[in-house]
């Protein structure tokens, strides 16, 4: 058994781990940064990168659809969209991860790490020493539903986003259940890419956190892709089709069955914490860390467990993890070196964006981005609601379809949130950001001329309909 000691030690190679060992390593600290799978974790090998590599010729393809002149764009090649997004993972291979965290002055550490004590850890038998801090980052894991004979389905049949990101295979059909972020995403890339897909959701409509408006659009959108949504629909019970051969799966609900070749589980996603040894400091396994504003772990003595993205629930998106990372790495270096942190809001030490300003794009055709509030929320917020009609969105494609809703504080005139949805409005999402964080007055916006021919546009629109 090693005994090993460092200023710190971050448990979750993914991005959020790197960047928390990063900046402690930038303040002056040793750090360490274990894994037990890939460097790079969730985001770079079975999440945002694939999946937006997925689905970006799906879009672009009915962006050429849209336009006259260009031709009908023909179809997808699945196995040069698939090379493509392996490029972007590098099949899997961490190595060129591992070199950059290296490169950083932080120490890679293989194995699986368990909290034994009070600022240590202990990965496969070696005990770490951390001589100011902890940092958890290990983000999360699926949520799988209580459906009916679902855990009994043999594990080629059964997708999660892990799966559904990096199969080179286009399943004939393919159920999914979930009409979250992950469940419309995938439920259009993998339509687009040849599948039959049926989308199974709870509710009356997809993305139930963001306004009905939104929702409507996307599930139009999939309709137009080809795949089937059944609204307010709850799979009773899965099982396999025996004598199907290769492999299919029976799905009832209401009454009536469906087969499918695979069923990806898109339900949504827990802190992964089950495994971490949270017991030994006396907190309960499986649920999230709650943190303050500065990342520290509530409920343990003496400052020294922190944590930061999907672990901790409060924002669990990976550029959102990962400026909550820098947060800490720079908390952690400060109290090392004696310095004060800095509690007030929007400083160096504070995550204040959490609670105002998150920002989020949901990649499916038309597009869903917001930024803080989605809805008014009390008295002195109104809520401000156009269509994306200018001459920007009209030559941006033809019959272009979007949609905003701004959420104004009328007593300061400033933006609270902003929600689009259309073709092509991610780019337009952190202006809005912009606005929101730095409080800008609309009067002040009013002078921020949007560049004509563009979607932008769009903001002049809001100021007139808000009464400037």
């Amino acid at each position: 058994m090693a005994q090993r000691g460092y200023d710190v030690v971050v448990i979750g190679a993914g991005p959020v781990g790197e960047n928390a060992a990063a900046r402690a390593v930038a303040g002056g600290l040793t750090a360490a940064l274990v894994d037990h799978e890939r460097f790079g974790g969730e985001c770079s090998y079975w999440a945002c990168i694939p999946s937006k590599a997925l689905l970006r010729p799906g879009n672009l393809l009915s962006d050429v659809q849209r336009m006259p002149g260009v031709g009908d764009g023909g179809g997808l090649d699945p196995a040069a969209v698939f090379a493509r997004r392996d490029a972007f993972t590098h099949g899997g291979d961490d190595e060129g991860q591992v070199e950059w965290v290296q490169s950083a002055g932080i120490e890679p550490v293989r194995g699986h790490a368990r909290i034994t004590g009070e600022r240590e850890v202990t990965v496969d038998g070696d005990v770490f020493h951390a001589r100011q801090a902890v940092i958890v980052c290990t983000g999360s894991v699926v949520r799988m539903p209580s459906v009916d004979g679902l855990e009994e389905l043999p594990g080629e049949l059964l997708w999660t986003s892990r799966d559904a990101t990096t199969s080179s295979t286009v399943p004939g059909r393919l159920a999914v259940l979930g009409g979250g972020v992950v469940g419309t995403e995938m439920a259009q890339a993998w339509a687009r890419l040849g599948s039959e897909v049926h989308l199974f959701m709870k509710g009356a409509r997809p993305l139930p956190g963001y306004p009905a408006f939104a929702g409507d659009a996307v599930a139009d959108g999939l309709r137009c892709r080809g795949v089937r949504v059944y609204p307010e629909t709850a799979v009773e019970r899965v099982s396999e089709v025996e004598g199907s051969g290769s492999g299919a799966v029976r799905i009832t609900h209401g009454g009536t069955t469906l087969d499918v070749d695979r069923i990806l589980v898109a339900t949504g996603r827990r802190p992964a914490t089950s495994d971490l040894g949270l017991d030994v400091v006396g907190l309960e396994p499986g649920g999230s860390l709650p943190v303050d504003d500065h990342g520290c772990v509530s409920g343990v003595d003496a400052r020294w467990l922190y944590a930061a993205g999907d672990v901790t629930g409060r924002a669990p998106l990976t550029h959102q993890g990962k400026y909550a990372a820098r947060i800490v790495g720079d908390v952690v270096a400060a109290a090392a070196l004696g310095d004060a942190v800095n509690a007030s809001p929007w400083s160096e030490h504070t995550a204040t964006a959490d609670h105002h300003a998150v920002p989020q794009v949901v990649f499916t055709d038309p597009e869903v981005a917001s930024v803080g509030l989605r809805e008014a929320a009390g008295p002195g917020q109104r809520a401000v609601e156009l269509d994306i009609a200018v001459a920007g969105s009209a030559l941006q494609a033809d019959d272009y379809q979007g949609r905003l809703r701004a959420i104004v504080d009328t007593r300061r005139d400033v933006l609270l949130g902003m929600t689009f949805v259309g073709p092509d409005i991610a780019e337009l999402l952190h202006a809005a950001t912009i606005a929101v964080v730095g409080e800008v007055p609309l009067h002040r916006l009013w002078h921020a001329v949007p560049a004509f021919p563009t979607i932008s546009e769009v903001w002049l629109r809001l100021l007139e309909e808000y009464g400037l």
